[in-house]
């Protein structure tokens, strides 16, 4: 296999039970994504969007296929196993944040490393850059409740980034935000992922921000439809 392929998805299909119905979601899903590659995925609620990130992100586990994560078949691996590959491999960006309100943006930021055990100076010293990347120096020792919706979702890109995972998975990271913060949060994300060479899957309804990315699908019916390349 390539040795920078660090997503492969085969034949994935999800169905859950809804009383007597079963309802299957992903419909025999099939990817493939490079290091550092950026794919927006489009898509109305519903769809199946977050629930293949959750998969890709080892939340949940699919009904059948296979799910490759740098070079390693997660699809049978044991919940201890998933969140050793969610630790060192991925890392999640949510519409809503989830900053701890009684913890800095500092400690926010640190919160992965010291977690995985990480060294304290580590940590401190990872998150300083990194806050500093996003535009928040003079922002460390603020409270969430103190920042605004642009800049929680930018200590929110931040924290993601502190372990140096090999893929972000954001769902709806802008869903929450006025358009031109939307957008400024878009492309920081875009940005930082790019310099560090992470794979970034993007689920969003927004096709405006979707078509700032060459590489997009559209979710249909638990499905990937492709969009024809505009002139």
């Amino acid at each position: 296999m390539n040795e920078n392929l660090v997503v492969e998805i085969k034949d994935l299909r999800k169905t859950f039970k809804l009383g007597e119905k079963t309802v299957e979601v992903l419909k025999g899903i099939n990817l493939k994504l490079k290091r550092g590659e950026v794919l927006a995925i489009t898509g109305a609620s519903g769809v199946g969007k977050t629930t293949l990130l959750h998969i890709i992100g080892g939340i949940e586990k699919p009904t059948s296929g296979r799910i490759i994560i740098d070079g390693i078949d997660i699809t049978d691996f044991d919940e201890e196993s998933l969140s050793e590959i969610r630790g060192k491999k991925t890392a999640f960006i949510f519409q809503f944040y989830h900053l701890l309100p009684d913890f800095t943006v500092l400690e926010n930021v640190m919160l992965p490393g010291l977690i995985k055990k990480l060294p304290f100076k580590t940590c401190k010293e990872k998150a300083l850059l990194l806050l500093q990347e996003v535009g928040l120096s003079e922002r460390v020792d603020h409270f969430p409740s103190e920042l605004s919706g642009g800049e929680q979702q930018r200590v929110a890109i931040a924290r993601a980034l502190l372990l140096e995972p090999l893929i972000i998975l954001a769902d709806e990271p802008t869903g929450n935000l006025d358009p031109k913060t939307a957008e400024m949060v878009f492309e920081l994300l875009i940005e930082k992922a790019q310099k560090n060479q992470t794979t970034l899957i993007v689920a969003t309804h927004n096709l405006q921000l979707a078509k700032k990315v060459r590489n997009r699908v559209e979710m249909v019916d638990g499905r990937f439809s492709f969009p024809q390349e505009e002139e």
